[in-house]
């Protein structure tokens, strides 16, 4: 059964063509994604008028049957369709609940150097394997804002799981984005790709999410504004995760917290994004650096993980098990 409407079944609905292409260019291609959208949203794309963007939305209304309510029972059937992308360490796993789950925004942050590249680039192999659970494994697409990305370490970490170069490096779509509006262009594409390629995508990487924003809005005259379009890229990544069962994996830098100094914290360190990206992310986990090569995860925020720490190492086939 496919995971999702696809747009162009509103025509027989009454919707013309012509309008269902203005809706796809700005990246809503299935009936779900109308649903999550606002008329306001829907009214600014050009072209259209309040009195279509009325029609679409009953349009769609009307192929959504199940737009209220459903027991727990009816949704937890549909959890079942969420999969989990291994990170390479089993001990991570495990405190991950199976690794980074589908349907849902993981998020790690951590200093530098605690592995958060890492992470992601082991990532984008893992995914293409099949894994527990009759997972089937798909392709990957990697958003790079600090170009840290590189090619050469996928193949590494394709050698330790012994799979070819090419085809894991084929699978992999990689985009570099300029500037935080280029970012949130990115996801129109990237919605636009899921949508195309039905099932096939299983993770969207985005490394770093914070630090062109940190760049386009600088000071606090623009902390608002800034917020206010974090805000609206995230709950962009969530639907899209949501609407095409995709994980969504995103790093985070530290800030230093100049106020932690008056207070007794351990930690004056924290993620920056302050609450708009703590609550948007549906796992956030803190890396921090151990002896050596070791590395310690821990959940900071889960709706269904106990708070908990793993041991992980990075190795030259990426994130693994750490030897004690």
């Amino acid at each position: 059964e496919s995971f999702f409407q696809d747009i162009d079944l509103l025509q027989k609905h009454g919707i013309n063509m012509a309008d269902i292409k203005k809706l796809k260019s700005v990246g809503i291609c299935t009936v779900k994604g109308i649903q999550m959208t606002t008329r306001k949203a829907l009214c600014n794309i050009k072209g259209l008028s309040e009195a279509k963007v009325e029609k679409i939305k009953e349009a769609a209304g009307k192929m959504l049957q199940n737009v209220g309510f459903q027991t727990a029972f009816e949704y937890s059937a549909r959890r079942k369709q969420v999969f989990h992308v291994t990170t390479g360490s089993q001990e991570f796993d495990k405190l991950l609940g199976g690794g980074i789950e589908s349907m849902a925004i993981t998020e790690a942050f951590g200093e530098f150097r605690t592995g958060k590249t890492q992470l992601s680039h082991t990532l984008c192999v893992t995914a293409q394997l099949p894994g527990e659970d009759g997972y089937s494994g798909g392709k990957v697409i990697f958003i790079d804002t600090e170009n840290t990305f590189r090619p050469d370490r996928l193949r590494d970490i394709a050698d330790r799981f012994n799979v070819d170069h090419d085809a894991v490096l084929d699978n992999v779509l990689y985009a570099r984005a300029y500037t935080s509006e280029h970012q949130m262009e990115l996801l129109d594409f990237v919605a636009a790709k899921f949508h195309e390629e039905g099932g096939v995508f299983k993770l969207l990487i985005i490394d770093s999410i914070m630090a062109l924003f940190r760049v386009d809005f600088s000071g606090r005259g623009e902390l608002a504004e800034r917020q206010q379009k974090l805000a609206q890229m995230l709950s962009r990544l969530q639907k899209i995760s949501e609407e095409y069962n995709v994980g969504v994996f995103v790093t985070n830098q530290m800030t230093a917290d100049p106020g932690a100094g008056m207070t007794f914290q351990a930690d004056p360190k924290k993620p920056i994004g302050g609450h708009i990206l703590a609550h948007a992310s549906t796992t956030r986990i803190s890396l921090r650096k151990g002896r050596g090569e070791m590395r310690i995860a821990k959940i900071f925020d889960s709706p269904d993980m106990p708070e908990n720490e793993a041991t992980f190492a990075i190795s030259g086939g990426g994130v693994t098990d750490a030897k004690e």
